[in-house]
């Protein structure tokens, strides 16, 4: 009852008088975990059967489902300029639309040319269905109390892997791999598509004015203020771009740990599947931080804030490298992981209204999304690539720490200290 209330607020602050849609919030809670529960976490439980049954190695596959999330990421700054002129509705129908169809196409691959070329599809479909559409939606519709909707939303979303996992884990105990994704294409269409046509048909309301200091909420509507003179368009200053390289390093680092914590445990002595329960109640703890990050930004600047998450990132990391045992505590310390990561999404979808506030906030967020999504696409690759030569995970831990403290340290000249032209 009280995340209903919640989802059901009153009108929301610094978008004029116009009441918050009553559907949108729990629309996208239903479709995020819905889009990201089939369009990601399905693959991983899916591609030792996949790989078993087709003769195509595991690196080639999960080249093709990287490959999409490098699609997700181009496709995204486009995707945003529509959402600022049009706002979500069209966006994410059509999205869904092609998510399905590429999930089928997927399904029906005669050939691993043809299972590329779906997910590239399916990367397209990713840039139209996934968190930044539906952050743009929840931003400019709630307004001065869009942290709040946020947090909503991607607790939600935090819970795709603990639905879909076992989900697709049961389907495929009792039917090939191509009929699991058939069937989760046929839950994707049925939820998706009508959610997003008949939810987001509120109108789109205009942007509201930037703030008019760095890191200053929005001023409600009416009240006058003094904006200095926009000089250098937000993506070309120097802040700008070291808030991207900041959040880039930082996801690379932090996906990266997600998928070598298996790995990591294996080498630590953990039997597969003590492994996989850390992965699991890991994405929990993802979820559980999430819940404390509206209380942690009411006590914290921008700059701050955002430093001091993706140093934790660091500490959380350094902590799995050099913690031997037992596999109880390690699997604590990958629940830490989680909650570190859960604020990271938070911090990541309103890194652009904390700065610069909510006008172009599609076209803005897309172009820092852009390599933030590239290096979580090639964060799988990475990893692998270089704990050999490291001399195992412990040591790639103790090197992807120390990526999250030099994105701590950019992070720290990542916020504009004037007013700049959108």
């Amino acid at each position: 009852m009280r995340m209903t209330r919640l989802l059901t607020a009153e009108a929301a602050t610094g978008t004029g008088d116009r009441s918050r849609p009553r559907l949108v919030l729990p629309a996208l809670c239903v479709t995020q975990i819905t889009s990201w529960g089939v369009l990601y976490y399905a693959f991983p439980v899916l591609l030792p059967r996949l790989t078993a049954a087709t003769g195509w190695s595991g690196t080639a596959a999960t080249g093709a489902f990287s490959a999409a999330l490098l699609v997700s990421a181009l496709a995204g700054i486009p995707v945003g300029r529509v959402l600022d002129r049009r706002g979500p509705r069209a966006v994410m129908t059509a999205g869904s639309a092609l998510a399905t169809a590429s999930v089928l196409a997927i399904a029906a691959a005669p050939n691993f040319l043809v299972f590329v070329g779906a997910w590239l599809c399916a990367g397209a479909a990713m840039a139209g269905t996934l968190y930044p559409p539906a952050f743009a939606a929840v931003t400019r519709w709630w307004g001065g109390t869009r942290v709040r909707g946020l947090t909503i939303l991607t607790l939600a979303g935090g819970l795709a892997s603990t639905v879909f996992a076992p989900i697709t884990a049961a389907l495929i105990e009792h039917m090939s791999w191509r009929a699991a994704y058939v069937t989760l294409a046929a839950v994707l269409a049925a939820v998706t598509v009508p959610a997003h046509a008949l939810a987001l048909r509120a109108p789109w309301p205009p942007a509201p004015d930037a703030p008019n200091a760095a890191g200053q909420p929005e001023k409600a509507a009416g009240q006058p203020e003094k904006v200095a003179k926009p000089t250098t368009p937000v993506a070309r200053t120097r802040p700008f771009v070291l808030l991207a390289v900041a959040l880039t390093l930082s996801a690379l680092s932090s996906f990266a740990v997600v998928i070598g914590i298996v790995p990591l445990l294996n080498e630590r002595g953990a039997t597969p599947t003590q492994a996989a329960w850390a992965l699991g109640l890991g994405g929990l703890g993802q979820t559980l931080g999430r819940t404390l990050y509206a209380p942690f930004a009411r006590r914290t600047g921008v700059t701050t804030r955002t430093s001091a998450l993706i140093a934790a990132g660091g500490v959380t990391t350094a902590a799995l490298a050099v913690v031997p045992g037992p596999v109880t505590l390690l699997t604590a310390l990958a629940i830490g992981v989680g909650m570190v990561r859960g604020n990271l999404t938070l911090l990541q979808a309103t890194a652009v209204t904390d700065r610069w506030g909510a006008r172009n906030y599609g076209r803005l967020s897309g172009i820092l999304t852009a390599p933030v999504t590239t290096a979580t696409g090639l964060a799988p690759f990475a990893g692998a690539a270089l704990a050999g030569p490291l001399g195992g995970y412990p040591a790639l831990f103790l090197a992807l720490a120390a990526v999250s403290v030099l994105s701590a340290l950019l992070a720290l000249g990542g916020t504009p200290r004037a007013h700049t032209a959108p």
